[in-house]
Order: structure tokens, then sequence, then C-alpha cells
């Protein structure tokens, strides 16, 4: 029996998860399906121009594990686009790369992972102050194995 993927971390979660080819009507589109840890890999190494040794420390896995899941994401990419499919970013095995924030008067606070999907904070929940930052693991007391590792929701 194969060992459970390890959860991968994501510090970004996309606004807009389907895309479409224009023209083709909803129902006779096919579908490819992007995990969130696929799209996260695409934003490091492609948008962000870190390098795979870089990008795989940043999602806390190694550096085959990076290239297999950004080879994986890219060829899920090149089909839709040249085989005009519609793309849907979701499911997969991560955790968030912080769901801890703190505002600028020193308040702290943990954000529920389903909301950190949905609505990322605003503003501080106590004082209601604009000025908030995350927390990163490791940082100001929140290390270890962190405050609560999630999972994404699996694919379909």
């Amino acid at each position: 029996m194969p060992r459970p993927p390890k959860c991968r971390r994501v510090a970004f979660l996309p606004e807009v998860t389907y895309f479409k080819p224009a023209g083709i009507p909803l129902k006779a589109v096919e579908e490819v399906r992007l995990s969130v840890e696929e799209a996260e890999a695409i934003r490091l190494k492609d948008l962000e121009g870190l390098e795979q040794e870089q990008g795989a420390e940043k999602m806390n896995i190694s550096r085959p594990t990076f290239q297999r899941v950004l080879a994986s994401a890219r060829q899920k990419i090149a089909d839709a686009l040249l085989n005009g499919k519609a793309i849907r970013i979701e499911g997969g095995s991560f955790e968030m790369a912080y769901r801890r924030f703190r505002c600028l008067n020193g308040h702290q606070w943990e954000v529920p992972f389903e909301l950190m999907i949905s609505t990322p904070p605003q503003s501080c929940p106590t004082c209601n102050t604009a000025g908030i930052e995350p927390l990163l693991p490791g940082i100001f007391g929140w290390g270890g194995r962190g405050w609560g590792r999630h999972r994404g929701r699996p694919m379909r």
C-alpha cells in the first residue's frame, strides 16, 4: 500500500478557479482539474520566477516532488489550451502556509481553514484595524507543526 501524500504548503488561493474557452457552451466543454498545489507550483515557478529548489522549499516538499507537481500542472494546462478544455482549480492535499494573523495593535488570532478559502481577513476582529499581517510558521511562537494542519478537499 503506498504512503499517503504529504500535505504541500500553499501560500495563495486563487479567487478565480474556473476558466473555459470562449465560444464553447459550458455543457459541451471537457474539463481538466488542476489541484491547488499544482496551481501553487505554477505560481511559484512561472509567475514568481523562483528556481525549483526555492519553490520546493516554500511548499515544504523535495525538489523532485516539486518537479513532478510542476510537470503535471504544465501538462494539464497544455492539454486544456491546445484541446479547448476548461480548467477547474480545486482539491488536492495541501495546508495553508499561514492562518494566524496579528494586527498593528498586537492582537493575534487564527482564521479557520474554511474561511481562509472563501474570505481571508481584511481587519482585526478585536479592534477592527485594517493593518494586519500574517504570522508565518515558526515565528512569534507559532512553530513546530503549527496550530492545526488541514488538508484541502479531496479531488473528485
